[in-house]
C-alpha cells in the first residue's frame, strides 16, 4: 500500500458498471508498471471486495461527464486524471516532473477536426489551439488550476453541450496556466498510430481505446490483442547485439 499522505496520485471518475469495471481494468494496469502511485476511484456504488484503489469517494448526482466536478477533489498535490477506458503500458512515473515546471498538461484530441470538435462557445480560437483530450490529464493543486477547474464544471452545466472539451478549449485558451502538450504515446487514441511507428520514434505509455470499455472475459482479454503492436514496438526499440 502506499502512504496515508501521497502527494501524487492517478485519480479516476467513473459512474456505471462498466466504467467501473473498466477503471478497475485500467488501475490495475497503472499498479503493474507504476507501483509506487496511489490510485484513487469516485463512483456512485462503493464496490465489494478486494479493489486496486487506495480511497474511493462517492459521486453524488452522477452525471455522463462527472468528472468535471470531480477533478477538483482530488487529495493529492499533483493529480493524473484517467479516463476508464486506458490502458498503462510503461511506466509513467516520470509524467509527475512535468509538475515542477508547468501547471497542467494534456494531449491533443485527436480527432480536432471533427464537426463537434471544432464547435464554437465564447470566443474564436485559431485552428492551431485545437481542442485538448480531457482522458488524460495531469496537474498541479493551485488556486489557479482549480478555478480553472471550477469554470469548467459550471460552464458544462450552462453552456449546453453535450461533450465537455468545447468549453475546456476555451478556458485553457483564456487562462494564464503554464500549459504542456503531451506526446502522443501518452495518449494513444487508435492503434493504427502504433503500427506505423518505427522504433525511434515512441515509445508507448497510455492507450486510450473507447472498446477497453467492452472488454470481455475469460477469452483472449482485448488488452492483449491491442498490446500486440506495443510489444512489437518494443522489440524493435531494443538494441541489437553489436
Amino acid at each position: 500500500m502506499t502512504s496515508s499522505s501521497p502527494t501524487r496520485g492517478v485519480i479516476y471518475i467513473a459512474t456505471g458498471e462498466p466504467y467501473r469495471t473498466a477503471a478497475f481494468r485500467s488501475a490495475e494496469s497503472v499498479r503493474k508498471h507504476s507501483p509506487d502511485l496511489a490510485i484513487d476511484l469516485y463512483t456512485d456504488v462503493i464496490p465489494e471486495g478486494d479493489t486496486p484503489f487506495d480511497h474511493i469517494g462517492i459521486v453524488e448526482n452522477p452525471h455522463p461527464r462527472s468528472k468535471v466536478d470531480y477533478l477538483q477533489k482530488s487529495r493529492f498535490e499533483e493529480t493524473l486524471y484517467l479516463d476508464s477506458d486506458t490502458k498503462v503500458v510503461a511506466d509513467i512515473t516520470g509524467m509527475f516532473d512535468l509538475l515542477e515546471r508547468f501547471d497542467i498538461a494534456l494531449a491533443h484530441a485527436h480527432a480536432r477536426n471533427r464537426r463537434g470538435t471544432t464547435e464554437l462557445w465564447r470566443t474564436e480560437i485559431p485552428d492551431a489551439f485545437p481542442q485538448l483530450n480531457g482522458g488524460v490529464i495531469l496537474f498541479r493543486n493551485s488556486d489557479a488550476v482549480n478555478a480553472m477547474l471550477k469554470a469548467w464544471s459550471d460552464s458544462y452545466h450552462h453552456a449546453g453541450f453535450s461533450k465537455d472539451q468545447v468549453t475546456l478549449r476555451e478556458l485553457l485558451w483564456i487562462s494564464d496556466l503554464r500549459m504542456h502538450i503531451l506526446p502522443p504515446e501518452y495518449n494513444i487514441r487508435y492503434s493504427r498510430y502504433i503500427d506505423f511507428w518505427e522504433s525511434w520514434e515512441a515509445d508507448p505509455k497510455i492507450l486510450h481505446y473507447a472498446v477497453f470499455h467492452k472488454e470481455l472475459r475469460p477469452k483472449k482479454t482485448l488488452l492483449e490483442r491491442v498490446t500486440a503492436p506495443v510489444k512489437k514496438l518494443r522489440t524493435r526499440l531494443r538494441p541489437k547485439n553489436r
